[in-house]
């Protein structure tokens, strides 16, 4: 399996918001994870395309952005010309879901689907062929640095039979991704579970030594592959 972590830089320090991209890049990180919330589909307010514009010239690997946003169509364009690889949705914030995944795909960028806690995985069923990624919240979005939501496990377990039944079906792939509460502590666990993709904020940007809470990841994440 090959796991990768994406810090999350709603965690990060803004005041120096491209040094500490680049540090947390040298650290290990894979993806950036880019929280974009509007006050209006989540009770926060995070940033636009402008800083991920600004921040994409620290960044030697993809920028994976979450949108918490609706509508999400003019975002989802606006954020492809910022520099944005992979673009996240939540379905309930699209009138049309196939044709917003359609619309990162023509910008080139890898498409997914952000499913919260009580939203079910037959959202997916009719556009899996639209997608790379699907994104699980293990908190409920809005806020950084909460508590990881048990029964996700369970929701992991189950989507990933479903992924693995249609990629035998397609040849397709699709990735886990899962945002909240991910620690070193619990890291394995939710890998096991199916999950290739982990989100982390505060567990990594609230400690002064990134590469150490990082590598301490990957540690728990190798147990499982030997």
């Amino acid at each position: 399996m090959n796991y990768r972590i994406s810090p999350s830089i709603l965690s990060a320090d803004f005041a120096r918001l491209g040094e500490e991209v680049s540090n947390v890049i040298a650290a290990g990180a894979d993806l950036i994870h880019f929280d974009v919330m509007d006050n209006h589909y989540v009770p926060n307010l995070t940033f636009g395309p402008m800083i991920c514009e600004a921040i994409k010239p620290y960044s030697s690997v993809p920028m994976d952005v979450h949108l918490m946003v609706e509508p999400v169509d003019d975002l989802i364009q606006s954020f492809a010309q910022a520099g944005a690889n992979i673009i996240t949705f939540h379905p309930e914030a699209s009138r049309h879901v196939d044709r917003s995944l359609g619309l990162i795909k023509a910008q080139n960028c890898q498409a997914g689907l952000v499913l919260n806690p009580a939203t079910p995985l037959h959202v997916l069923d009719y556009v899996l062929d639209k997608i790379d990624m699907v994104l699980l919240m293990s908190v409920n979005p809005g806020f950084g640095g909460q508590s990881f939501i048990p029964n996700t496990l369970d929701k992991i377990r189950a989507l990933r039979l479903k992924l693995d039944e249609y990629e035998q079906l397609s040849g397709r792939r699709i990735a886990i991704e899962v945002d909240g509460g991910i620690k070193v502590n619990n890291i394995a666990q939710v890998a096991a579970a199916g999950a290739d993709t982990f989100v982390a904020g505060s567990a990594i940007f609230s400690q002064s030594d990134y590469k150490a809470v990082i590598d301490a990841m990957r540690v728990e994440l190798a147990k499982l592959n030997s």
